[in-house]
């Protein structure tokens, strides 16, 4: 990994000990709803941390638990590994905040499967929430690697006949690419951008015991999503418009860093 800063620069240490500090707080956070749980009344679960209105415990864990997100992703968003592709703009640096987001809701999702396991298997006790808190955080997960994968250029493109066309013609070849691109984002958002504001305004459930919003929240995702990647599909091309042409092999996705680091790991 380089641990050289991408962008934050000096800013990149402040952005750590913020991080650290929304962990600490969110741990605290949920320690003192622990406490509360045991000797207060009003019990406050995973049910009641998607209706926060008339509870300030769980408004300010949900603030804590969104600045501790995005703090994450920010701080995480400031190194690249060797296979990454560098930054060279305000949308390549957007797109490695949300990949970091991915990454961090990949865990937590995991996490959550575990609990789920966990409590169904050994304690016979399922709960009502983790299929959907999982779907719920898969949900963002692949809106974010979409855009990431954008960003990185790892969409699929047919090499082999890419890289035999003259300069002119992958020059062209791209244009057309970013165009339908484009023209699908706009289609999309004009065909559903009625349906994603009535679905937010009602804040839409999914009609289950737990009922989190998970139409009312991913549906505008989507859309938001979509246009980011049209709008990282032409700095991508704009980025892209001088360099000289590339040759592409199956080798340039192997992470040999990777591979030396598990090699050196298993010789251990």
């Amino acid at each position: 990994m380089n641990t050289q800063s991408l962008w934050l620069g000096s800013f990149r240490q402040p952005m750590r000990k913020i991080m650290i500090g929304f962990i600490t707080l969110t741990a605290l956070m949920f320690g003192v709803i622990l406490v509360s749980n045991l000797f207060s009344e009003e019990f406050l679960g995973v049910h009641e941390m998607i209706r926060p209105e008339g509870r300030p415990m769980v408004a300010i864990m949900l603030f804590l638990l969104a600045g501790t997100m995005l703090s994450a992703s920010l701080y995480l968003s400031d190194t690249v590994e060797s296979i990454e592709g560098h930054p060279q703009g305000f949308f390549d640096i957007l797109s490695l905040v949300v990949s970091r987001a991915a990454m961090v809701l990949t865990a937590l999702t995991v996490l959550v499967m575990f609990y789920e396991v966990v409590l169904r298997y050994l304690f016979s006790a399922p709960t009502l929430w983790a299929n959907e808190l999982s779907l719920w955080m898969a949900s963002f997960i692949f809106l974010f690697a979409g855009q990431y994968a954008m960003q990185q250029r790892s969409h699929i493109r047919i090499y082999v006949i890419y890289d035999l066309m003259p300069r002119w013609m992958q020059k062209t070849s791209d244009v057309i690419s970013c165009f339908l691109i484009v023209f699908f984002a706009f289609a999309l958002v004009w065909g559903n951008y009625a349906d994603a504001m009535r679905r937010w305004l009602r804040m839409e459930t999914f009609g289950t015991a737990w009922d989190p919003p998970i139409p009312g929240v991913v549906k505008p995702a989507i859309l938001i999503i979509i246009v980011l990647v049209a709008i990282q599909a032409i700095s991508n091309l704009i980025a892209d418009w001088n360099k000289a042409p590339e040759s592409h092999s199956p080798m340039d996705d192997i992470d040999q860093e990777e591979i030396e680091s598990i090699r050196r790991t298993l010789e251990k």
